[in-house]
This record gives structure tokens, C-alpha cells and sequence, in this order.
């Protein structure tokens, strides 16, 4: 899998990093849809990019993808069997109030500091600050997408478009194309997913 499919801007690509874009790809397609297949998807795209990260010394990212892995069967769940609330019924789109808001933005802040930290004290990462941003929005992002939280989508646009400038520094160009592509899609999750919150009330 960390044999080179072919060369991208003068740098290899892997097989592993080929398979894992396709698989993310899909993965996100699903998402923008409500399609609930696409957290099986992120279960393996997940591991595959945990693998590539760690290879690349990503390390946080590469925690982060194992997180996903994980996180993606108790997403699955909620878009199957999740409620909100005390109401029974499924799980639908919804707006994140003040109080949301300032958890969302209190966690992330606090989640980049420790991943930083952590980063910077036991790895041997070049870019602890970078990378601990981007793992602590995906943690955000990915728990607020499970629970169907509109503004999830904001979240991946930040994430994504930080991610596109540390994956050109560390030279895993196939895989900033994906997060620019990444970035398109969540300007288009976040439209359908508005949409569609208008039309269900």
C-alpha cells in the first residue's frame, strides 16, 4: 500500500493515499445527502489515513482518523436510532443555540491547546500548532455532524481549507486535493443541509 501509484507536482503517491481519498470522497458525498452508509465509509478511509499520517509524522491527524474511526459507529447510530432531547422522534437537522455556540468555540479552543501541547512534548511532530488545530476541529466537527448540528459545515470549512496548507507542507498533494474538494463540499452540505431545514418546518 506505501508503494508509489504515481507521481503528483513531482512527489509520489501511495496506493494507500489513492484508496483512502476515493473511500473519504464517497464518505462525504453521503454526508451532504443524510445518507447513512457513509460512516461505515469513514470506519475505513479513516484507517487507511491514520496509517498515512502516521507515516507522514501527521500525528495528530493521525489520532484524529483513529477517532473517527470509532466516533463513525456512534454516528451511524444517531442517524439510524438517535433522538434529540426527550423527543421520539429520528434525528433531524437542527441550529446549535447561544449556549451550543459557545461550547462548540470553548471546546475547540481548549482541545487545540492539549492536542498542541501533547504535540509538541511526546511526538516529534514539526507542526504541533497546525496539526492540534485541525485534529481539535475535527473532533468538534465530527461530533456535531453525528448529531446532525447545522453548523458542522462551518466547522469543515475552516478545518478543511487549514488542512489544504499543511498537507502541501508536508507534501501529500493528492490528499490536499481532496480537502480542497472537501472544502467545496461542505459550501454544498451546508446550502442542501439549510434547504433542507427550511422545507422540514
Amino acid at each position: 500500500m506505501l508503494a508509489t501509484s504515481f507521481t503528483l507536482l513531482g512527489t509520489a503517491v501511495t496506493w494507500l493515499e489513492v484508496v483512502a481519498f476515493v473511500l473519504a470522497l464517497a464518505n462525504i458525498c453521503c454526508n451532504v445527502f443524510e445518507i447513512h452508509w457513509g460512516w461505515p465509509l469513514t470506519i475505513v478511509a479513516s484507517v487507511l489515513y491514520a496509517w498515512l499520517f502516521y507515516a507522514s509524522k501527521l500525528y495528530g491527524d493521525a489520532s484524529v482518523n483513529v477517532f473517527f474511526a470509532i466516533t463513525a459507529l456512534w454516528g451511524w447510530w444517531q442517524w439510524l436510532r438517535g433522538h434529540r432531547g426527550d423527543s421520539t422522534t429520528p434525528l433531524t437537522i437542527a441550529r446549535l443555540d447561544a449556549t451550543g455556540r459557545r461550547i462548540v468555540f470553548a471546546s475547540w479552543a481548549a482541545l487545540w491547546i492539549a492536542c498542541a501541547i501533547l504535540l509538541r512534548f511526546i511526538t516529534d511532530s514539526d507542526v504541533p500548532w497546525a496539526d492540534g488545530f485541525v485534529t481539535a476541529g475535527s473532533v468538534v466537527g465530527t461530533v456535531m455532524l453525528a448529531r446532525k448540528f447545522i453548523e458542522n459545515w462551518l466547522v469543515w470549512l475552516v478545518v478543511n481549507a487549514v488542512s489544504v496548507a499543511l498537507f502541501i507542507y508536508k507534501a501529500l498533494h493528492l490528499t490536499a486535493v481532496l480537502y480542497v474538494i472537501f472544502f467545496a463540499l461542505a459550501v454544498w452540505g451546508w446550502i442542501g443541509w439549510q434547504r433542507r431545514l427550511r422545507t422540514s418546518k
